[in-house]
């Protein structure tokens, strides 16, 4: 096959080449092969392609132009009524709102966004908590019993997998339903938030050199952590549609029940069981640092409780129709439902008395907390006469600008920036 240069060179007159006398040979001199001169013809070949370059960049470029003269500005606004206005305070509404969400200020909702700053000045890692202790105490055969390995591997195996199932409900439903951008701000905080603790339960495993596969797995394989993953999942399933909008008393009450769901049934009652099990092991001085990521991790979800309830009340107050009777009842039950499973998940994981607690005081906390629950988003109590048999419990959330148990570190876990050594 002919390149370009051998068709050059063909057109050219052949040299003729005089053979040389022997008496005429020259030593042999190496001389550098001389590149073939360019052609017209490749000059011409070169020259095309830059032209049509150029030719097809301008081309490109008066087509963005063209196409951004015709772009319609309103086109990506028309699903928000009154876009085109400033946004009032009185315009924000929690579901629903018409304003535009992407402005944050001014607020409305001053409790969101302070929750906001109080979850970033508390911001943690997991490797900031020394483990050296739990693994020494994990490997040891004796160094804890069998009813304190098993309070171990359980709760890590329902939180690892908890957090995520909340995370989730956070990014692939609440998040797009809920129209008031500064509660949309600390919903995404609450997000990575989630993530850490997700991380953290992955570092206490994976620290304690534990079985990956039977502790991720323990929310399809173990009857009582499986229940409450399933219970909660089944109020994701319809908003988690993409197709799914609010805007009908069908639609908001769903949503309602997914948020009296995840933040009431999920985070208040379904982890109280797990945090004070483990809370106890520490203040035992056992498994300190696996304590101590709990009891961060609890501090977290204090507060997303506590936003949790501010939204779903304030839904209740700006939709006083979605809080009927039959809405009522089925929030009273969804409670006494999660209720009972955190019964029977405190009598699978704790068969016999340990840690100074045993299934029957730990089904009377859980029906206190139940209570709090239900008198917190306005329903009447169901358990009459409980009380609380883990005062401790209270102290641990209440405490302010104090070491913690074992003395590693301050309690509020505030950023540099932020922390109070007052």
């Amino acid at each position: 096959m002919l390149s370009w240069d051998e068709f050059d060179r063909e057109e050219s007159p052949t040299p003729v080449v005089k053979p040389k006398l022997e008496s005429q040979a020259q030593p042999e001199v190496s001389v550098a092969p001389t590149p073939p001169p360019v052609t017209a013809r490749q000059g011409t070949y070169q020259s095309s392609v830059d032209a049509a370059d150029e030719s097809n960049n301008a081309n490109a470029l008066q087509q963005a132009i063209v196409d951004l003269r015709e772009l319609d500005i309103e086109s990506g606004l028309e699903e928000l009524e009154g876009t085109a206005n400033r946004v009032a305070v009185d315009d924000k509404r929690m579901i629903n709102c018409r304003a535009d969400l992407n402005q944050l200020v001014p607020f409305k909702y001053d409790w969101a966004w302070q929750k906001y700053l109080d979850g970033c000045a508390n911001h943690w890692m997991p490797q900031e908590i020394n483990m050296n202790a739990d693994i020494a105490l994990w490997k040891n055969p004796n160094g804890l019993t069998d009813d304190e390995r098993l309070i171990v591997k359980r709760n890590l195996g329902f939180f690892s997998t908890a957090d995520s199932l909340v995370a989730n409900n956070l990014v692939l439903a609440i998040y797009r339903l809920v129209t008031n951008p500064e509660c949309r701000q600390y919903i995404l905080r609450q997000a990575f938030e989630e993530a850490i603790h997700t991380h953290a339960y992955q570092y206490c495993i994976e620290s304690l050199a534990m079985d990956e596969g039977e502790i991720f797995n323990m929310y399809h394989e173990v009857p009582s952590v499986a229940k409450k993953a399933s219970w909660g999942l089944k109020f994701t399933q319809a908003l988690s549609d993409p197709t799914f909008k609010t805007g009908s008393l069908e639609a908001d009450q769903e949503l309602l029940k997914n948020l009296i769901a995840f933040y009431c049934c999920l985070e208040g009652i379904f982890f109280y069981c797990g945090f004070t099990q483990i809370l106890s092991m520490g203040r035992r001085n056992k498994m300190t640092g696996t304590s101590e990521q709990f009891q961060y991790i609890l501090r977290d979800e204090s507060m997303h409780l506590n936003f949790g309830i501010d939204m779903i009340n304030q839904i209740k107050l700006e939709n006083p129709q979605l809080w009927n009777d039959n809405m009522k009842e089925q929030a009273t039950q969804m409670i006494l439902q999660a209720t009972q499973l955190e019964i029977e998940y405190a009598r699978d994981t704790m068969p016999r008395g340990v840690l100074g607690m045993n299934a029957a005081m730990m089904e009377e906390y859980l029906q206190f907390i139940a209570n709090r629950r239900l008198v917190q988003i306005g329903l009447p109590e169901q358990f009459k006469g409980v009380s609380n048999p883990f005062p401790w419990m209270s102290e641990i959330m209440d405490l302010r600008k104090e070491k913690n148990f074992f003395e590693t570190r301050v309690i509020e876990y505030q950023t540099g920036g932020a922390l109070s050594w007052e």
